[in-house]
């Protein structure tokens, strides 16, 4: 059986004490293994989910030539350089409806947008591109249309035969579409991955609770239910659980037994409640680690043991408690995580250039993550300010921002006029 420790021998210069953020995707890409059921669903439920095996065309998309407009549709050899042409329209070719007459060289077709090439034409001219002559002929004037215009092919889209979606995508609208372009009414697909999740400390209040001196509400379950959902995962909440063993180590049997994933909020750091740490490490195989990055240093990975051992290991990752560093750690690394476990490639976020408007202090060594406002400048270039204070309990901060400022391990102070990386949160939050 895999262990984190073999995982670790087999990564160059692994450092468990002081981990890079390039180490823990390392890390994550050894231990995380994907989902191997699949089922079959209907196309109007399959947004979101992960293609299980290679869609193969069944047809050619279009499986005819066609027009790509109104128009009129004849021999693109009747043309001839620097002189106008004039055409005998003999009849009209609906979409839906093939025109079956002949069409001699000096014809053409009324045509419209879809409809089947007839028979040895192999050209459109727009509508708006012709003129009727006083013989009640169509004139197209001298060099405004090219040999084999607006025909769109037989297979143009996609060739019978031919990969329509590869094995790991994710369906996306157009994926759909796609799908639906083929004749095809559903999809094998893995099955959605279950993520149990819930928050750890004496301390957390539930919204609705009357406040209590030194608790708080918990916001990260209600963040991490948005972030989880946004991949379209199955959603097991847990709640919130007390710094109480019996009762952490029942909710970590239950969690385990239920999903493939456990993501919990708290309790991972060194000076959390020691049963919270024991528990994790007494139910399974977990590495605490100090990531160099800011913010949301600690973190929890390994795997849970199930009660039935023939069911595997459950997938363990603990987050921070502060509610950015949460947000943080998820967007950097359990958001990829879990995209393997789906089955499918890990989607890059959206990265921009923007020039930096103000200083960010930083010093090397470690990676950082500013909340960051991206705005047009007057010359249509892209800056980059912060929302502010950096701490990482101002939830409001992520709200505020519109991406983070990566500032990488190696990288310093940033000086107003600088350019930086910023992970835009669109698609990912």
């Amino acid at each position: 059986m895999t262990t984190l420790t073999s995982i670790a021998a087999s990564l160059p210069a692994f450092d468990s004490q002081d981990m890079s953020v390039d180490a823990v995707h390392a890390f994550l890409d050894r231990m995380i293994a994907p989902v191997t059921d699949t089922e079959s669903v209907a196309l109007t439920d399959a947004l979101g989910r992960v293609v299980a095996e290679a869609v193969i065309s069944p047809i050619n998309v279009p499986p005819h030539d066609n027009s790509a407009m109104d128009g009129f549709a004849f021999r693109g050899a009747d043309l001839a350089p620097g002189a106008p042409l004039l055409l005998e329209c003999v009849g009209t070719a609906l979409a839906g409806h093939a025109w079956a007459g002949e069409v001699r060289a000096g014809q053409c077709v009324r045509i419209m947008t879809g409809a089947v090439m007839p028979q040895g034409l192999d050209t459109v001219a727009p509508i708006e591109r012709t003129t009727t002559s006083d013989d009640g002929r169509i004139a197209i004037a001298a060099d405004t249309i090219r040999a084999g215009a607006n025909r769109r092919r037989a297979g143009e889209d996609l060739m019978q035969g031919g990969v329509a979606l590869a094995q790991g995508e994710r369906i996306t609208p157009a994926a759909l579409g796609l799908l639906a372009s083929l004749g095809l009414a559903q999809v094998r697909v893995f099955r959605r991955l279950r993520v149990a999740y819930f928050s750890t400390g004496d301390e957390i209040l539930q919204p609705g609770e009357a406040p209590r001196e030194g608790a708080v509400y918990d916001s990260n379950r209600y963040t991490l239910f948005g972030l989880l959902a946004r991949l379209g995962v199955q959603v097991v909440d847990f709640g919130a659980v007390a710094d109480q063993p019996d009762l952490l180590e029942a909710t970590f049997r239950q969690a385990a037994a239920s999903a493939d994933a456990i993501i919990t909020s708290g309790g991972v750091s060194g000076g959390d409640a020691d049963h919270t740490r024991a528990l994790m490490q007494r139910l399974g195989d977990v590495a605490f680690w100090r990531i160099a990055m800011r913010p949301g240093r600690p973190m929890a990975v390994g795997w849970l043991d199930r009660d039935d051992a023939a069911a595997g290991r459950c997938t363990l990752l603990g987050l921070p408690g502060n509610p950015v560093a949460v947000m943080v750690t998820f967007i950097a690394f359990v958001r990829p995580a879990l995209q393997r476990m789906m089955g499918c490639k890990p989607e890059s976020p959206v990265m921009l250039r923007a020039v930096c408007t103000e200083t960010l202090r930083k010093r090397p060594g470690r990676t950082e993550y500013q909340r960051g406002i991206v705005t047009p400048a007057a010359d249509g270039s892209l800056e980059v300010r912060t929302t502010g204070h950096q701490g990482s309990g101002v939830l409001s901060s992520m709200v505020q921002a519109n991406g983070l400022i990566v500032l990488p391990h190696d990288a310093g102070t940033v000086q107003p006029g600088e350019a930086v990386q910023v992970m835009m949160f669109d698609g990912v939050i």
